[in-house]
């Protein structure tokens, strides 16, 4: 069967749905999302102008690419998914050269859940392993140690249209070496408060006097997007660095762990880098290990052929 690929800037009402169509059947198929937050809510609701969306059709839409060409030093970034139906026919090599053409030879590509076949198609085409990121849960029917919060900081939860600001400056600062957290915007935030899981009872924020210091926001995923039952996840905890090492980022994990064990939910995950051993320490001891693996490969051109170009908090992640 012939097969074409189609490269769009922005999809319209048909393409977006028949592409959640494809999702929907690999979260079913393989009980892992293939695609990562940032890259469903460009879907929904559009994002960097620069960013491409890669369409391979054979008798319809059979796989679908998103690459984000926005860090400039580390290269494109991109994600993939191919039909389950549609699978050991070539069509994610297909694919998968068709967004190295794009990306000029150099691209980081995410594969959720160390799927085997993600790990093979990478290898098929020269890409190499660059980076793990670890999903660590923890059950939240065990006990939950008490949040202690240093002397002189006070909590209370995010309010919409008053908070936005204030914590952009704090997350900017937490996250000034990880330019995919710290880089956020305004829209940034604005398009996860309208997701339905948004939740500002479940967006902590901490303050010593008037100033906002830290924070944790949570996030409950439900089983509709994930193949899973409602998990809770520590979402994202920041501390201004003038905080840190005054236990603020362990207490304010605590409270968003108690807080999801309120909402009757049975787990609750994040998401380290393995190379973060300090990180990975911090959450064993607040009981959580190691459930499932996110893989980055990455090409690399040679120089010839051009390029285009704490308190440890959990990493920014891609699949949650």
């Amino acid at each position: 069967m012939s097969t074409h690929v189609k490269v769009r800037e922005r999809l319209d009402d048909q393409e977006i749905a028949d592409v959640l169509g494809v999702v929907e059947a690999a979260t079913e198929g393989d009980r892992v999302r293939p695609l990562n937050e940032h890259v469903m809510l460009h879907l929904r609701y559009g994002g960097d102008p620069r960013a491409r969306s890669v369409l391979l059709y054979a008798d319809g839409l059979v796989g679908y690419a998103h690459v984000d060409p926005t860090d400039e030093v580390e290269g494109p970034s991109g994600e993939l998914v191919i039909h389950p139906a549609h699978r050991g026919r070539g069509h994610g090599g297909e694919l998968l050269r068709a967004v190295l053409d794009l990306a000029g030879g150099r691209l980081r590509l995410w594969a959720h859940g160390g799927h085997p076949g993600a790990e093979a198609l990478a290898a098929s085409l020269g890409l190499a392993r660059a980076r793990s990121l670890w999903q660590m849960r923890r059950s939240l029917y065990a006990p939950i140690p008490e949040a202690t919060l240093p002397e002189g900081v006070t909590l209370r939860t995010f309010v919409p249209g008053q908070d936005e600001e204030a914590w952009l400056k704090v997350n900017a600062a937490a996250f000034a070496h990880h330019p995919e957290q710290g880089a956020w915007t305004l829209d940034d935030v604005s398009r996860r408060e309208r997701e339905p899981w948004f939740d500002p009872d479940g967006f902590f924020l901490a303050f010593r006097g008037d100033r906002l210091v830290g924070f944790h926001w949570t996030k409950i995923h439900g089983s509709d997007e994930h193949g899973h039952e409602p998990l809770g996840e520590v979402y994202v905890v920041g501390v201004d660095p003038s905080q840190q090492g005054t236990g603020l980022g362990k207490a304010l994990t605590l409270t968003g762990l108690e807080h999801l064990r309120s909402r009757g939910l049975a787990q609750a995950m994040l998401y380290v880098d393995e190379t973060n051993t300090a990180a990975i320490r911090l959450y064993e001891s607040l009981g959580f290990a190691r459930w499932d693996v996110d893989v980055m490969y990455a090409a690399t051109p040679p120089p010839s052929a051009g390029r285009s170009t704490t308190e440890p908090p959990p990493e920014p992640q891609p699949g949650s």
